[in-house]
This record gives C-alpha cells, sequence and structure tokens, in this order.
C-alpha cells in the first residue's frame, strides 16, 4: 500500500503543471549586479554617469532574459526582454524631460520672488527689473487666441461629425485642416503682420496681431483634438436620442458634447501648451515693450517667449570682475515661470475634465 502511495506521488509530480519561476527580487538583484559590473569598466576607462548607466542597462537586457530562459521558459524570457525593452524605451524618454525641469529649475529658481512676478522692466539697467509686463501680455494674447480658436475649432470638428461625413466640403475641410497643422509658425506671424498692414498701416504692432496668428496654429489642433473626441462617441447614444425625437442640435448640444467634454478641454490645454511658447509669430507682430499694456488692440505688447529671446541676445553689460549678465539669470527665470503656467494648465484640465465627464456607472 505504502509502494502504491509513492508511485502515485512520483507520478503526480512528474505531471506537475507548475514551473520553477524566478523570485520577485530577481529584477533588483540583476539591476544591482548589472549596475556594479558596470560600474568597473566605468572606472577604468573614466566614463562618465551616462556611459555607465547605458553600459548597466545593456547588461540588464541580456542577463536577465538568459537568467530567465535558464531557469523558467523560453515564453518567459521573451516576456521579460519585451518587458525590460519597454522600461528602458520609458527611461530614455523620461531623460531628456527630466534633465530639462531640471536645468531650468536650477538655473531659474533663484530669481523667482515677489519682486520679478511684479516689476516691469520700465527704465531699467543693469540688474533689476522682471517679467510683469511680459507675464500679462501672454495670458491676455493666449487668452484672445483661445476666443478665436475653440469656438471656430470645435464648430468645424462638429460639422466634420456630425453634418461633413462623406461630403466634398468636409473632405476639402479636412485636407485644409492638414495642411494647416504643418503651417510654420513664422508665416502665421507674417500673415497676420500682412493682414494688419493692410488695415492699419505699416508700422503696426498689436497684441491681437499676435492672437490672430497663434489662432492660426491653434486651430487645427483643436479641429483634430475635438473631432477624434465627438468620433468616440457610440452612435447609439445618438440613436437613442433620435428616437425619442429629439433634434439633432440638440442631441448634439445635450449628449455629445457632454460625453466628449472632457477630452474636448484636454485638446484645447494641449493646443494652448502649443502656442504659448510661440516667439517668432509675436516678434513679428506683436512687437516687444518694456511696460505693462492691459490692451491687446493698443500698441505693442511684451511676451514671455520674447522677453527671454531677448534677454538672451541682448543680457546687458555683465558686471565688474566677472560673472554673467543680469539677463541671463532673467531669462532662465522667465522660462520657470512659462513651464510652471504650461503645467499649471495641464493640470486643471484633467481637474475640469474629470469634474465634466459622466460618470460610469
Amino acid at each position: 500500500m505504502m509502494s502504491t502511495d509513492l508511485a502515485v506521488q512520483d507520478v503526480s509530480s512528474s505531471l506537475s503543471l507548475a514551473r520553477p519561476r524566478l523570485p520577485r527580487w530577481a529584477p533588483v538583484l540583476v539591476a544591482v549586479l548589472t549596475v556594479a559590473a558596470a560600474g568597473l569598466p566605468a572606472l577604468i576607462l573614466g566614463w562618465g554617469l551616462v556611459p555607465w548607466l547605458a553600459l548597466a542597462a545593456v547588461l540588464f537586457l541580456v542577463v536577465l532574459p538568459l537568467w530567465s530562459l535558464a531557469v523558467e521558459n523560453r515564453r518567459s524570457a521573451v516576456d521579460r526582454l519585451m518587458t525590460s525593452l519597454v522600461w528602458a524605451t520609458f527611461g530614455v524618454a523620461l531623460l531628456p524631460l527630466v534633465w530639462l525641469i531640471w536645468t531650468v529649475v536650477s538655473n531659474g529658481a533663484a530669481m523667482i520672488n515677489s519682486q520679478f512676478l511684479t516689476y516691469d522692466m520700465r527704465n531699467v539697467v543693469g540688474a533689476g527689473g522682471g517679467i510683469y509686463h511680459a507675464l500679462i501680455g501672454t495670458l491676455l494674447v493666449t487668452l484672445a487666441a483661445a476666443l478665436i480658436s475653440v469656438p471656430i475649432g470645435l464648430l468645424t470638428a462638429i460639422y466634420l461629425v456630425e453634418y461633413g461625413k462623406g461630403t466634398r466640403l468636409g473632405r476639402w475641410v479636412t485636407f485644409l485642416v492638414d495642411v494647416m497643422t504643418g503651417i510654420p509658425s513664422i508665416v502665421a506671424g507674417l500673415f497676420a503682420l500682412a493682414l494688419f498692414v493692410l488695415v492699419f498701416g505699416p508700422a503696426v504692432r498689436l497684441g491681437f496681431g499676435g492672437s490672430v496668428a497663434l489662432s492660426l496654429l491653434m486651430i487645427p489642433i483643436v479641429v483634430r483634438s475635438a473631432e477624434e473626441m465627438l468620433r468616440l462617441v457610440p452612435d447609439d447614444l445618438r440613436e437613442a436620442s433620435y428616437a425619442l425625437g429629439v433634434p439633432k442640435w440638440r442631441t448634439i448640444t445635450r449628449v455629445v458634447l457632454p460625453t466628449s467634454i472632457g477630452g474636448i478641454i484636454t485638446g484645447v490645454t494641449l493646443a494652448i501648451a502649443r502656442v504659448i511658447g510661440e516667439t517668432a509669430p509675436l516678434l513679428v507682430i506683436a512687437g516687444k515693450t518694456d511696460s505693462v499694456n492691459f490692451n491687446v488692440f493698443h500698441e505693442r505688447m511684451s511676451t514671455l517667449p520674447v522677453y527671454i529671446y531677448y534677454s538672451f541676445t541682448q543680457p546687458g553689460i555683465a558686471p565688474f570682475g566677472g560673472g554673467e549678465a543680469p539677463g541671463i539669470a532673467r531669462a532662465w527665470g522667465a522660462a520657470l515661470v512659462l513651464i510652471v503656467i504650461v503645467m499649471l494648465l495641464n493640470l486643471v484640465a484633467r481637474l475640469v475634465g474629470r469634474f465634466f465627464t459622466p460618470a460610469q456607472k
């Protein structure tokens, strides 16, 4: 009887579906060992941090799949290789962003104070001054551009999805939107300048002209993003509304738009983030000034990108005894403020989109 039980156990163990698996801490162990192994040639050859980490990543991509192939099976080894490649490419994509943010913060954080944010550059020679006039100009010009672009882009997307599907006009509008997507920013600035010169004369420089130029860059982004969000709305919702006798225009305003409002707001925010850092069109049509201007329809208006450009190209005179010209530090501080504005816009867009998105039950 005992021999029969032993035979049954031997057969069950030989037919077990369980396969040997690497422990959960295996990737961490391999990462530590590869970093240490890559450190030896890095120390001998005098490499920097980047070549050291690159060699460690290559060793990790080789060692972990080989260990998995020896202990587990080929399928697990391929899975671990693909997972490691995904994480590696994610790190490569994230590294420039982190490096950029770190560089801007380390160079511009020292300039952020109440004076820098509330003073302009009028009658400032040398150190001192601030970005208040450029900050106000950026917000007003971008707001005016959004007021122009969002209604035009949203209504165009509604026409393409709800009314112009399969029509010749719809195909032409789609083609023109695609062409506008590739327009260089300087061309948009020259177009706005030519338009306003025809109306107001050759000496015209207006903040609203900059808004018109930026709107040419925003409209195709708003159209494309809104169009994709509207297409994601299931046709069943539209047909259910039509079955209840609701007109098409009311179906769009009460069913389609509320369902896709989160994605539309995100697309609008991406469009604003796309143009808020443009320099060329604003240099051409909005001009530069050292004073605060609250009227986009009157005189020149400075913006943060133009302020950064002039601060780097015309930094002023370096202090006696060495050191950087005062304009360099002001440019880094303005760049940090511009990045913070873009981040805040994205955060607000996510919160607003989450608030307006219909709850999933």
